[in-house]
């Protein structure tokens, strides 16, 4: 009596695999232009650009920080050592979330965000501390920490989660109480990262909720609402500092001879070390900008660096390697047949590309001056430890996909 219900098992087993194989076996035909479309090929693709960007960061780091250290009587090694001590906790935390199976991470989603507000509410206590004019940092046991790049990933992993469960329940409680517990937990983070007053911050935030919001369907009419409702709180974040509203002034009309030591500094410094690159660059280790000339050199501005010691050439890589991680991430997210996954990328992606352009941005004078770090390159633990751990959740999501599934099998 049991035989029978054995062959029905094996037979369903043997069919499975023989849809997954066709699968995978239909990804062989992508060759050629076709082969950029190819989920496996996305998958190396995003690893390699990660760990590329990551490496490069900390040989980066090391440079355009080294005369600084020696000016404050420190190592020239010593903020690259730190940076790598931080790339070596990010890939702890970038692997075991790759560990981690998507599935749990969207149960256990909500979970992550409490901690995550819990740690930015701490920015509001005698751990609190103020980073020119932002109270968005908590200092404990000598080391600082910007508890707001935790919030990204929790919005990131727990917004496509809420907007499911929430159009589940719309015809059974209505629209306002299925999307209340969104809305309400959403203005909470969005409001203890703003009550902070980073600018740069409060608006990658607003582009990973407006991305997520957009992209799973919630009601027409109350995004625009949200929108509204984030442009006159980014407004009253800059009218309210004349430092950032001189800044925006700044970038967008000719600076006068005073501002040329005031709030043009940097801006310009950055855009002259851009300038002396060339093509090629004036070799790693050689820039003229990092000699006391440009603040935050190894930090928000380690684009400028990198666009004078490497050049043209050099600068271009960076922003081909951020291309890649946006299409890989794309790429799978479109062909995803689940929903949560489809979301949780197309957010990473929003967050890791587009704070990257906007870094980026700064540094050849599109935008003013916001104070965002280069994901992965720039120095500091927060953002690179968050960043990596962002990356391996977008490869646990990633091994959901059928082609991949089977290729790390044969692995």
């Amino acid at each position: 009596m049991e035989k029978p219900k054995t062959r029905q098992v094996d037979s369903s087993r043997q069919k499975k695999k023989a849809a997954v194989g066709k699968q995978v076996d239909d990804f062989h035909g992508y060759v050629g232009l076709r082969s950029l479309l190819n989920p496996i090929w996305c998958f190396h693709g995003f690893r390699t650009a990660v760990i590329i960007l990551t490496i490069f960061g900390v040989i980066m780091v090391f440079s355009s920080s080294s005369v600084n250290m020696i000016a404050n009587g420190q190592s020239p090694w010593s903020q690259a050592l730190k940076q790598g001590g931080f790339c070596v906790l990010g890939l702890i935390v970038g692997v075991a979330c790759m560990m981690i199976p998507a599935e749990l991470i969207r149960k256990f989603s909500f979970v992550f965000l409490i901690i995550a507000l819990l740690l930015q509410s701490l920015t509001f206590t005698p751990l609190g501390i103020d980073v020119q004019g932002n109270k968005g940092w908590i200092g404990l046991f000598g080391f600082t920490f910007q508890p707001a790049e935790v919030v990204k990933l929790a919005l990131c992993i727990w917004l496509p989660r809420e907007l499911i469960y929430a159009q589940k329940q719309i015809n059974k409680v209505g629209p306002y109480k299925a999307y209340l517990k969104l809305i309400a937990w959403l203005g909470l983070a969005l409001l203890l990262v703003v009550s902070g007053k980073d600018l740069g911050t409060a608006m990658i935030l607003f582009a990973i909720a407006g991305a997520a919001l957009l992209l799973g369907d919630f009601p027409g009419k109350w995004l625009a609402i949200v929108a509204c409702g984030g442009a006159v709180l980014v407004g009253g974040l800059v009218i309210t500092s004349p430092n950032r509203l001189s800044r925006i002034m700044a970038t967008y009309q000719t600076c006068s001879a005073s501002d040329m030591q005031g709030v043009c500094y940097q801006a310009v410094h950055g855009k002259y070390a851009m300038a002396s690159g060339g093509l090629l660059g004036v070799g790693i280790g050689n820039s003229g900008e990092k000699w006391g000339y440009l603040p935050e050199a190894h930090n928000d501005f380690i684009f400028a660096i990198i666009g004078e010691e490497t050049g043209f050439v050099g600068a271009s890589l960076v922003i081909l390697l951020f291309l890649v991680l946006g299409w890989c991430m794309l790429v799978v997210a479109l062909q995803s047949q689940d929903r949560y996954i489809t979301l949780v990328l197309a957010s990473i992606t929003v967050w890791i590309v587009g704070q990257a352009f906007v870094n980026i941005g700064v540094v050849v004078g599109l935008f003013p001056v916001m104070g965002v770090p280069l994901p992965f390159v720039s120095a500091g633990g927060s953002s690179l430890i968050l960043c990596l751990g962002a990356a391996g959740v977008t490869i646990s999501m990633m091994k959901q996909q059928p082609q991949i599934q089977a290729e790390m099998q044969r692995v």
